[in-house]
């Protein structure tokens, strides 16, 4: 299936986006000898975007054409490219196209500077060297005192450009846009094939995660389709392949196998959708969340034995990324209601030497009806006087998937441990629950009705807090006419109520009228 699309979601480039483009085209020296000149130049001075520009072009005598426009042109650069490889010739090209949607005062966009940094795999995942490549009627040699090249920084400039590389003796995967090297979309003519090859092997961290977030992007859409049509769902295995070869290879930094291991949000994917469906959406996280953590029962059992710890707390990265990977794993087990798994939970609650352990582990017995309630409640008497630990223990049960959620949230609004006149509680409580598309979003309309009611009761405490919690109706048009119905009718009832404030009469009026 061809025509993937690397979903980096739109946004304004940020500045520290476009400082790491600059390291990224001169290299770690090329870099410092730059931000030298700039210091010996500027120091004490007031200074411009063009003169940390103009240090790092003279300092390193380099070329960058059209770089300054990253500052000027607003807007996310979308960049399709097409593969060929020629087994004759022995060579393998990359065609570049850009583009930069129109915004307002821009309706039409000059080409960027954008440098991507491309690696190819061959057949057996390895990074191939890399020799020599021909662009713009030149052809450069990428040989240097003998040492082999397997990643290089192609310098797209034009609307237009073509890279060649030359003596590639079979049909690579390319690795495109390693690190992600600059801040744009990518679409590509990737195959799935493509995408579990880069998933199982690529060399580069940042790509792995991102062809696994691509196909799991894919997966999940495609088995929304199947659901909305009351097929039967069932999981790629090829996808299950490849979750499990990253969960069990040891020579990777635990917290990227955490992050890798980890599915895109109920969120991410009904923004993708034409009409968002929450409860499709749901049905289908949930399925591949069961699938994954029953078909690597074993793997994750394994994993969270490994990755224990009964030594103090440690703040570094290894302790960090050894905690993130084992609660992860136990995110996955907690989605299975079998005795054995949880035991397990509750002996990992019970002998949690930390606040992230015991906290993780509380996350995954929320999964679990047989035992959650009686956990929370033991929780809360352990921790009641840490105002920061019980406002997350509200916001955990406010975002809770259970069905008919609403009614436990209505509890916690008469439980001690909640205060509507205290700003933090209501975004922990009730922003928590808007967070939650299952609830919030049922089709019954309860979850939209307790917020307007709330809303009008805020408004008299706090119109900000209101305001900001009446903005989770924003969106109202995104769904299907029977939530738009039920929304709608929340937001005039809002705007009908006597003495509204003008901070949540704006929000309402602004949203009713989208």
């Amino acid at each position: 299936m061809a025509g993937v699309s690397l979903n980096i979601h739109e946004h304004a480039v940020t500045g520290a986006e476009v400082v790491r483009m600059y390291k990224t085209l001169l290299g770690t020296q090329g870099f410092r000898k730059g931000t030298d000149l700039y210091f010996e130049r500027h120091d004490g001075q007031a200074v411009t975007c063009e003169d940390f520009f103009a240090a790092m072009r003279d300092a390193n005598n380099a070329d960058f054409a059209n770089f300054l426009l990253w500052y000027s042109q607003a807007g996310t650069p979308v960049v399709k490219v097409t593969t060929n490889y020629n087994a004759e010739g022995r060579t393998f090209s990359l065609k570049f196209s850009q583009e930069v949607p129109p915004t307002p005062g821009q309706p039409t966009k000059e080409p960027m500077f954008i440098p991507v940094v491309v690696g190819l795999l061959d057949s057996s995942g390895k990074d191939m060297p890399l020799s020599s490549i021909y662009h713009g009627g030149k052809l450069e040699s990428f040989a240097s005192s003998g040492q082999n090249v397997y990643t290089t920084v192609l310098r797209v400039t034009k609307k237009e450009e073509e890279f060649v590389f030359n003596d590639i003796s079979e049909k690579p995967t390319p690795s495109i846009l390693r690190g992600f090297s600059a801040p744009i979309r990518l679409e590509s003519d990737l195959t799935d094939k493509d995408l579990l090859f880069l998933l199982a092997h690529d060399s580069d961290e940042f790509n792995r995660w991102e062809a696994g977030q691509v196909l799991a992007r894919k997966l999940m859409l495609s088995l929304v389709a199947d659901f909305q049509q009351n097929k039967a769902l069932a999981l790629n295995p090829q996808f299950l392949q490849g979750i499990k070869s990253i969960l069990t290879d040891s020579s990777l930094d635990k917290e990227f196998i955490a992050k890798a291991i980890t599915l895109p949000g109920i969120g991410e994917i009904m923004d993708m959708m034409t009409v968002a469906d929450p409860d499709a959406v749901h049905a289908v996280r949930t399925f591949i969340r069961k699938q994954l953590a029953s078909e690597l029962k074993q793997e994750l059992l394994i994993t969270v034995k490994n990755n224990r710890s009964s030594g103090a707390y440690e703040f570094d990265h290894n302790n960090m990324a050894r905690r993130a990977l084992k609660n992860i794993a136990l995110a996955y087990l907690g989605s299975l209601e079998d005795a054995d798994i949880r035991e397990l939970l509750l002996n990992e609650y019970r002998n949690a030497t930390n606040m992230t352990d015991q906290f993780a582990a509380l996350v995954a017995i929320d999964q679990q009806p047989a035992i959650r309630e009686e956990i929370l409640a033991d929780f809360y008497n352990k921790w009641q006087h840490d105002y920061l630990v019980v406002t997350k223990w509200l916001a955990l049960q406010a975002m809770s998937d259970l069905p008919g959620n609403v009614e436990n949230v209505k509890k916690l609004l008469k439980h001690t441990a909640f205060d509507m006149r205290n700003p933090n509680k209501v975004y922990s409580l009730i922003g928590g629950f808007c967070g939650s598309p299952v609830n919030f979003h049922s089709k019954d309309g309860s979850g939209y009705k307790f917020l307007g009611e709330l809303v009008v009761q805020l408004d008299k405490i706090n119109p900000q807090v209101a305001s900001r919690m009446v903005s989770a109706f924003s969106r109202w048009k995104r769904y299907d006419e029977t939530r738009q119905s039920l929304a709608k009718e929340q937001l005039e009832m809002i705007l009908s109520a006597e003495g509204l404030s003008e901070n949540v009469f704006e929000i309402a009026s602004k949203s009713l009228a989208a």
